[in-house]
C-alpha cells in the first residue's frame, strides 16, 4: 500500500521478523523510542498542514475508573486564601487582599491517559524487565532506578489510527473482542493508510464512548476488554515496525487473555522483550468522528523519578 505521509526517515534498531529487542546497549533505558530522531521529528511535524489539534487525554478525579491494582486519585485542598491570611505562618499578611489556593495531589502513576514505562512489567524468577534490569539490583522503596517512566523521551512521531469498530460498522467492540493481524491489516487497507517502521500506532475499540466527563461509569469501563492478542502485537512490531502502541482501553491487550497461561502476554512481549512503550486510555473518539487516520502524535511524560508510567497525560494529535 502506498502511504505518502508514512515515515521515510531512516530507522535504526529494527529488523523484520525480529522487531526491536535489547539492541541499544546494556545501559539503555529508552527501548524502541530510540527510533525517534531529529530527522523523524522534522518529518512528522512537516506532515502537519491544517493546524488542527485533537486532545487525546482524559480528565480524571477521585471517581474515575482505575484498575483495582492502582491507588485512587485524591486532590485535597492544602492551603486556602482565608487560611493563609488567618494563620500568617508564611508571612502573608493582608497584602492588599492577595492570597492563594494550593492543593495536595495523591494518585497512581497509572491514572488517566498514560504510557507504560519499560519497568512496569517484569518476568521470570529474577523478575527482570526490559534490557535485563531486575528486582534484586534495581528496585528500591522509592521506585525502580532503571528504565523508569522519567526516561521516556519526548514522543514526537508519525502516527496511525487503526479504527476497528468504524471498519466493522459498529459503535464499539464487544467485551473481550480479539484484534489480530488480519483485522488490523484489513482496517488499514480500508482506511487507505499503512504503518511504517518507527511510527506510533493507536488502536480504537470504542471504549471511550463511556468515559463521559471523568470516567465514573465503572461498569462500562471494567470487565472484559477488547484488544490485541499476542499475535497482533507481534505483527505490529515485527512486520510493521511500530515503536509505540496505544489504545483507548485500560490494558491495550484483550482481557481475559487468549494466549497461554500468562495473564498479560502482550505486556510481557512489548515492554520486556521488545522495549515498546504501551499507551492506555487514549481518547480517540474525535479522531474517529473526523476519520483522521494519520497525524503527528506528541506526548510528554512527567519527569518524576521512580514512576512506572507516564501518568495523567494530555497527548495530542496534530494534522
Amino acid at each position: 500500500m502506498s502511504d505518502p505521509k508514512a515515515r521515510k526517515a531512516p530507522v535504526q534498531g529494527w529488523e523484520t521478523s525480529r522487531g526491536w529487542g535489547w539492541v541499544w546497549g546494556d545501559d539503555d533505558q529508552v527501548g524502541a523510542a530510540n527510533a525517534i530522531t531529529p530527522a523523524s521529528i522534522v518529518e512528522a511535524l512537516g506532515n502537519v498542514t491544517q493546524g488542527r489539534v485533537y486532545d487525546l487525554g482524559v480528565e480524571i478525579d477521585r471517581g474515575s475508573f482505575l484498575w483495582s491494582g492502582h491507588v485512587g486519585t485524591e486532590v485535597v485542598t492544602f492551603r486556602t486564601p482565608e487560611g493563609l491570611l488567618r494563620h500568617q505562618d508564611l508571612g502573608l499578611t493582608d497584602r492588599q487582599g492577595l492570597s492563594f489556593h494550593t492543593s495536595m495531589v495523591m494518585l497512581s502513576d497509572h491514572a488517566g491517559t498514560q504510557l507504560d514505562g519499560l519497568c512496569h512489567a517484569t518476568f521470570g524468577e529474577d523478575q527482570h524487565w526490559y534490557n535485563g534490569f531486575d528486582v534484586d539490583r534495581y528496585t528500591t522503596d522509592f521506585g525502580p532506578i532503571r528504565a523508569g517512566a522519567e526516561n521516556i523521551p519526548p514522543i514526537i512521531a508519525n502516527a496511525v489510527l487503526i479504527d476497528v469498530p468504524e471498519h466493522l460498522g459498529v459503535d464499539e467492540l464487544e467485551p473481550s473482542f480479539v484484534i489480530g493481524s488480519e483485522l488490523l491489516q484489513a482496517t488499514l487497507d480500508a482506511q487507505g493508510v499503512d504503518v511504517a517502521p518507527g511510527e506510533a500506532v493507536l488502536i480504537r475499540t470504542g471504549t471511550m464512548r463511556h468515559w463521559g466527563e471523568t470516567g465514573d461509569d465503572h461498569e462500562a469501563l471494567s470487565g472484559g476488554t477488547a484488544g490485541i492478542n499476542l499475535e497482533g502485537a507481534r505483527w505490529l512490531v515485527e512486520t510493521k515496525g511500530a515503536m509505540l502502541i496505544a489504545s483507548d482501553t485500560s490494558t491495550l491487550e484483550v482481557i481475559p487473555p487468549v494466549d497461554g497461561d500468562n495473564p498479560s502476554p502482550a505486556h510481557k512481549y512489548l515492554l520486556v522483550d521488545q522495549g515498546v512503550h504501551m499507551g492506555e486510555l487514549h481518547y480517540l473518539e474525535d479522531l474517529s468522528r473526523d476519520r483522521v487516520y494519520r497525524f503527528c502524535y506528541i506526548a510528554l511524560t512527567p519527569k518524576v523519578r521512580g514512576t512506572t508510567a507516564g501518568f495523567a497525560l494530555r497527548p495530542i494529535a496534530i494534522v
